[in-house]
């Protein structure tokens, strides 16, 4: 299989989850991808990366939206010559910009291809191959994405860390401390950061706070109590650990969530606002009406409502634990074993 996936790691994640079952059935699996989270992310993981030059399409600036249409055809071809090369069986979109001269590749090379969303809404990539694949695999139900060529599996994860003390010991934090988690995407997100900072300076529990590469020199330099622990990153292990010790969680609404959904752990969801087709809003809607979060609109997140949520939340243990049971109600953990078998279907 040649699974295209990259840009974030919102997007390549779940490929990898997905790339992971495959393995595990003894398929031979082989990335193409661009330069960014790919990059670091597909080889770490120990699969091949074969690489395509390729940027999203900036509707606001024409120069800009020139630039990467001609790197969107220089990509298809290289992509063509990569399918030739490798001959796969079938191949997987998993979303973003990377998908799309991919798959559109596969397609003239007459290669199964089958798709993946990760967000509530379709991306311009899925729009544009889902009426020529052979499967797209939601991970929320849309609106007028329905029939047979639609089936809605959930985001794949990697397996939730279900070795609470273990993680706990390895993250340093107590057994029996509260812990609050805070993070945002690879980046970070700075209004969450710089409201979290404030908010839990002087807290009475563990902040385990991952606030991204962007962040991390200014929010350093601040004197932070000994209770806070401020990360830039965390590794896909580390962040299963994180999961797991924590008891509450503080996040933008991305395709994290399901990861959140699947350790069972409350939250309290700040979108990020200017998320295509405004998806983090639809995301947060979904955990909330489910019972398993509390939204903050970003341009409500303040430190002193964020503080105080937070201490409503963990006053009650009642309604902690009823948000946690509405959390795994709402998480799909199979959904990676899922995608992977539309996969094989396909490529039989």
């Amino acid at each position: 299989m040649v699974i295209a996936s990259g840009g974030t790691a919102g997007h390549v994640v779940p490929a990898l989850a997905v790339a992971d079952a495959l393995r595990a059935r003894g398929v031979e699996v082989t990335f193409i991808g661009g330069e960014r989270a790919e990059a670091q992310l597909v080889p770490a993981a120990g699969y091949p990366l074969g690489t395509i030059s390729v940027v999203g399409l900036d509707r606001r600036n024409p120069l800009r939206a020139a630039r990467a249409v001609a790197l969107a055809v220089r990509a298809f071809l290289r992509a063509r010559t990569l399918l030739g090369e490798l001959e796969p069986d079938a191949v997987m979109g998993g979303g973003g910009y990377v998908s799309g001269p991919v798959g559109l590749a596969a397609l003239t090379r007459r290669i199964p291809v089958v798709l993946t969303e990760a967000d509530s809404h379709l991306g311009l990539a899925n729009r544009a191959l889902a009426p020529f694949a052979r499967r797209v695999c939601l991970a929320f139900p849309l609106t007028g994405r329905t029939g047979r060529r639609y089936r809605v599996t959930g985001r794949p994860i990697p397996p939730p860390q279900e070795d609470r003390a273990g993680a706990r010991e390895r993250l340093g934090i107590e057994s029996g401390e509260t812990c609050v988690l805070v993070f945002g995407g690879s980046l970070g997100a700075r209004s969450v950061n710089l409201a979290a900072v404030e908010a839990f300076a002087g807290a009475a529990f563990h902040v385990l706070h991952v606030c991204g590469r962007r962040d991390y020199p200014e929010l350093a330099a601040r004197l932070l109590p000994a209770g806070y622990d401020l990360r830039e990153y965390l590794d896909l292990g580390a962040f299963a650990d994180a999961l797991a010790a924590a008891d509450l969680v503080v996040a933008r609404a991305g395709g994290s969530l399901f990861e959140v959904a699947a350790h069972g752990r409350p939250a309290i969801l700040v979108p990020y606002p200017h998320a295509a087709a405004d998806h983090q809003a639809a995301n947060a809607r979904w955990m909330a009406q489910g019972g398993a979060a509390v939204v903050i609109p970003d341009g409500e997140l303040t430190a002193a409502r964020l503080a105080r949520e937070t201490a409503v939340l963990l006053a009650d243990p009642q309604r902690m634990r009823a948000m946690a049971a509405a959390a795994r109600r709402l998480a799909r953990p199979d959904a990676a074993e899922a995608v992977a078998e539309e996969l094989l279907e396909a490529a039989s």
